[in-house]
């Protein structure tokens, strides 16, 4: 049965990422955004003091400021960024340098007008909004490549820099003649001929058929979907070489001790991220709320799926102080719900955070934004709440260092699924991100730790897999699941499984396609709900539910298969058809459970309990918006992060969380056996003899 070793694996990666990057062994690190650059440098130290007391010990700097490194062409001017460095390395706080490349200034647009990427509607995107130069413009790789390089020079051997983040927020896509023709290239180069273009693709369909690459399009809306697949790896593969460019210019100048890190967008999903991480040292994403309030689930979700793009912990780069200026009602976070949010980050393998902004420009698209100063340079409400977050993570820095979560659980994620789904739901409310948040919460409700994924990674150690509406299935990944299972583990396979190809195409056999006889089961028919279907469940007694969104007609192909779940009287259809089943395999405790249905969510909790119980993954019985979450150091000593994420003062048994006389690392003080948490309250603790 896999056990825990991979767990171990996943603390000792981390072990050697931050051997690489500290050899005092990884800091909590906790600071801000600054733009030096928007103010008269008499004021700077006033900042930076503001910022020390508010214990900040790194700040990034210079993502936007490209105008001001390189104010004319092949002028560079840095002594202003080098004194900023200087100022914060007086005041003990690391400097995280970002590449300016996302706003390129007006001087290179205008002289070189072919480095503006074009919009699907054909339109160049105008100069001024920042993220309007193409990554595909050869000529903005010149560019790009000169002040990275310029910036390396400088900086690349400064001990005060720690790392680097490239560019920002990636997100341009360019639909150009010229993307166009590179578009057809990569196609060439992946397909090799025309003939397996077309069959893959199925283009005698509509009379597709392409007897030239020069005459295969980009795809604008809805088209077809090997093309538009095959457009979403060109993409990848583009902003992966313009990170690339970047990453090289630095290497050659910097030392090995400078991490490299970009930042990315939530459920943002115009590249594959597994793809691009490959080349960094360290990721990290920007996290904003918008409108309303904290979801610890659907953020504790994109943690995990963060942490998950390298195996190894994360940075938050970016996240709100208070509010945004973006969100349809742009209200204000509650008083301490922004120090909740920062230790179930931390809770989840974050090493840093970090808010944007500092202070807002008195000018510029983002003046209403939140920030820790005000206009006026005077520390607004939330600093103080910042400053108490800032006392938490210095308490927090030496407990936790060289630790990172353990998991026996993980969900497989696949961008190639998301967009196969998004290109064609079929049911508009089918969104695979949302199906995905909808297996987690049963998890993360019971203090489960679960791991997110690529269909490449390493399966050895973990006790259950989860493969929500995995529908694109690579091909290496069904043999690998077959030893998996058989081995020991348990796979849950849910809606929309295993119905197409690595080249979006159906497989000619029904879903889950090449799983079929590993999960003993078939979907002989799926239906798109315009009502809901009753469930009736045997696999914790009598239970009803329903199920809506989509339900699947399985047929079991093995007597051995036990059904686990049918459908109640509804479209005639489904009436009494199996929805979910069961199939033990091999004689070492393997099995793969099928469910076919998006169950309601009481339904979904019950299910996912008793597929944990198959598993065998213990869980724990926690009050309504409480979280426990675990971070483990190589030793296998724990730090359990206890987080309050509501408004009301809750209370538990401190024993449930299997620590001998905890400690609060928070307050220092033991914990006492029954925990009371008040209203956004937390403790993180750890054994006494740790």
């Amino acid at each position: 049965m896999p056990g825990s070793a991979h767990g171990q694996e996943f603390v000792q990666d981390a072990l050697n990422f931050e051997s690489i990057i500290s050899k005092k062994g990884l800091q909590m690190y906790f600071g801000n955004a600054w733009y030096p650059e928007h103010w008269p440098q008499q004021r700077w130290r006033e900042d930076v003091r503001l910022m020390r007391e508010a214990g900040m010990n790194v700040c990034r700097i210079a993502e936007f400021a490209w105008s001001s490194m390189e104010p004319v062409e092949s002028s560079y001017e840095f002594d202003w960024l080098e004194k900023a460095v200087a100022l914060l390395a007086e005041n003990d706080i690391a400097v995280v340098l970002g590449t300016p490349t996302a706003a390129p200034p007006a001087w290179l647009t205008f002289h070189h007008p072919d480095t503006l990427a074009v919009e699907a509607n054909g339109l160049h995107a105008q100069h001024g909004n920042r993220c309007h130069a193409s990554p595909l413009s050869t000529t903005y790789h010149k560019y790009c490549r000169r002040i990275v390089e310029q910036m390396a020079q400088r900086f690349g051997k400064d001990k005060r820099v720690i790392g680097w983040q490239i560019d920002n927020e990636y997100n341009r896509v360019d639909y150009s003649e010229y993307a166009r023709r590179q578009f057809q290239l990569f196609l060439k180069n992946r397909y090799g001929s025309l003939e397996s273009l077309n069959q893959h693709w199925s283009t005698a369909y509509w009379s597709q058929t392409y007897r030239q690459w020069e005459e295969i399009p980009i795809p604008i809306g809805g088209h077809n979907p090997g093309l538009m697949l095959a457009f979403r790896h060109f993409v990848t593969s583009v902003w992966r070489e313009f990170q690339r460019i970047q990453i090289d210019a630095i290497r050659q100048h910097a030392g090995p001790e400078q991490w490299i890190a970009s930042n990315f967008m939530g459920w943002f999903d115009s590249f594959d991220h597994f793809e691009v991480c490959k080349d960094l040292d360290l990721v990290t994403w920007d996290w904003y709320v918008g409108t309303g309030h904290h979801d610890y689930v659907e953020t504790g979700l994109l943690h995990d799926l963060n942490r998950g793009y390298k195996r190894r912990n994360f940075w938050i780069m970016e996240t709100q102080p208070g509010s945004v200026n973006w969100g349809g009602v742009n209200n204000m976070l509650n008083r301490g719900e922004a120090r909740c949010m920062a230790l179930h980050a931390a809770a989840h393998g974050a090493d840093g955070l970090l808010y944007w902004q500092w202070r807002p420009a008195l000018g510029g698209q983002e003046q209403l934004h939140g920030s820790l100063l005000g206009a006026d340079g005077k520390p607004r409400p939330f600093y103080t709440e910042a400053a108490e977050i800032g006392a938490d993570f210095a308490r927090l820095s030496e407990a936790v260092q060289n630790t990172a979560p353990q998991a026996k659980a993980a969900m497989l994620h696949s961008f190639d699924s998301r967009w196969a789904i998004n290109f064609q739901r079929h049911h508009k409310d089918f969104d695979p991100a949302i199906y995905m948040l909808h297996c987690y919460r049963p998890l993360i409700q019971r203090g489960v730790t679960v791991d997110v994924t690529d269909t490449e990674a390493p399966l050895e150690g973990y006790k259950l897999l989860i493969a929500p509406a995995l529908t694109v299935l690579p091909d290496s990944l069904p043999e690998r699941l077959q030893q998996w299972v058989e081995a020991g583990g348990t796979l849950l396979l849910t809606p929309r499984t295993g119905q197409k190809d690595r080249h979006n195409a159906l497989f000619p056999v029904l879903q889950p396609g090449p799983l079929r006889e590993l999960a003993g089961t078939e979907t002989r028919e799926y239906y798109a709900l315009h009502e809901p279907v009753p469930i009736e469940a045997v696999w914790a007694g009598a239970e009803t539910g329903e199920a809506h969104i989509w339900a699947e007609m399985l047929c079991p192909l093995q007597p051995q298969v036990q059904v686990i779940a049918r459908y109640g009287a509804c479209n005639g259809w489904l009436d009494g058809m199996p929805a979910a089943t069961r199939l033990q395999v091999g004689d070492k405790g393997g099995q793969v459970i099928v469910l076919g249905a998006w169950l309601n969510r009481e339904l979904q909790d019950s299910f996912l309990n008793f597929v944990l119980q198959c598993a065998g993954i213990s869980t724990l019985t926690l009050p309504e918006g409480v979280e426990t979450a675990s971070r483990f150091a190589a030793d296998g000593s724990a730090r359990v992060f206890v987080i309050n994420h509501t408004r009301q003062t809750v209370t538990l048994q401190t024993s449930i969380l299997s620590l001998i006389n905890p400690i609060d690392i928070l307050s220092g003080k033991p914990a006492e056996n029954v925990l009371s948490l008040p209203p956004y309250g937390a403790v993180v603790l750890r054994d006494a003899a740790v």
